[in-house]
């Protein structure tokens, strides 16, 4: 297993529930894969430094855990599909 680390930005417009949901989607799809999930730290809120979809904020939410090299790749594209998920970055750490 690998380590990695994932920035997510969250549309804030689409409500507390929601946003939750869209955590646990992430964190479902780790574990679901043998993953284990390090760390999962909530920034919050955030003005962005450039609008993303005519938006000035974002939630953003880092996520710390270990997989197989295949769950990245899985974790995209639900960042693709997911409309809720603004923008998404994973990086492997220890390199």
């Amino acid at each position: 297993m690998r380590e990695y680390e994932m920035m997510v930005i969250i549309d804030p417009d689409i409500g507390e529930e929601a946003i939750s949901a869209s955590i646990d989607k992430l964190k479902q799809i780790i574990l679901d894969n043998n993953g284990e999930i390090e760390d999962i730290d909530e920034w919050g809120k955030r003005t962005l430094a450039y609008e993303i979809r005519h938006k000035k904020e974002g939630y953003y939410v880092v996520y710390q855990f270990k997989a197989d090299p295949t769950v990245p790749d899985k974790l995209r594209r639900e960042l693709r599909l997911n409309r809720n998920f603004m923008r998404g970055m994973i990086i492997r750490r220890g390199d």
